[in-house]
């Protein structure tokens, strides 16, 4: 079985700041991190290597510092890497992005694809099934089980709102996964050393065939015009005291805000 994982190298979410100048996002100093359900859909690609055979290649696409979270991919035993690398993929939204991904995997190969089901920093959750579209095949997101697996087709289980629904898909397919589908695995000894020194490859635009008008800004049709912290309209009060005196305390401000009447005696 020949899986492609697709990942997305991320600004840890707990580090995000925004400067409210420019209202744009503070990238400078920020650690970056591997999209955390893209990791779960690299452990599915290896624990069904590991019942079937065949191999793991996990693409992104991104500026050359996503290399270091493919060599992470790498560190946790993967087959093989993909960077696709291109100024001409700048300022791609989410549908362009998914034409660069499918054309880059209808260039490897593949019988299934998995994507986290969204990235923490855009939460769209479009590219994985927009690439299903390019390339013509099912998709199906949201899942929290892979049950059964055959030459032709694979039964998986969706996590819904209110429970869980059973799908059966030809293959290939794609599938969107989410953290409830497996527990990723730590990066082994071994493979921590290959991913040193195991060669990234790298593609650009020219070696895929892309129609220009599909990728970066021309291929775009959605734009982020700005990224700003909502404003906080309610400001929280701490009262002190006994429970008695907290009581009295928020009777009287209920009462000076007018919303209940009455002194806090007779309240």
């Amino acid at each position: 079985m020949n899986i492609v994982a697709c990942i997305k190298q991320v600004p840890d979410t707990s580090e995000v700041k925004i400067d409210r100048e420019t209202n744009t996002l503070i990238r400078e100093g920020v650690p970056s991190i591997i999209n955390p359900f893209d990791l779960n859909a690299i452990e599915e690609g290896l624990l069904l290597k590991e019942r079937f055979g065949g191999s793991v290649t996990v693409i992104s696409m991104g500026p050359p510092q996503v290399e270091s979270a493919l060599r992470e991919a790498l560190s946790l035993g993967v087959d093989r890497v993909v960077l696709l690398c291109d100024r001409a993929f700048a300022g791609s939204d989410t549908l362009a992005t998914s034409c660069t991904l499918a054309a880059a995997i209808r260039e490897i190969g593949f019988d299934l694809i998995l994507c986290g089901k969204q990235a923490i920093d855009g939460d769209t959750a479009q590219v994985g099934p927009e690439i299903a579209e390019w390339l013509d095949v099912p998709h199906l997101t949201y899942i929290s089980a892979v049950e059964e697996v055959s030459d032709r087709s694979i039964t998986v289980s969706r996590l819904l709102e209110g429970g869980y629904e059973r799908v059966r898909a030809s293959l290939p397919a794609l599938l969107t996964v989410v953290k409830e589908l497996n527990e990723p695995r730590l990066p082994g000894y071994r493979a921590s050393l290959r991913a040193k020194t195991e060669p990234v490859t790298t593609w650009g635009a020219a070696g895929l065939n892309l129609d220009p008008a599909n990728i970066g800004m021309k291929g775009s049709p959605t734009k982020v015009t700005r990224s700003f912290v909502p404003e906080l309209g309610r400001q929280g009060q701490f009262l002190a005291g006994s429970p008695e005196e907290q009581a009295a305390a928020l009777i009287a401000a209920l009462r000076s805000a007018r919303i209940v009447h009455g002194s806090a005696k007779e309240s």
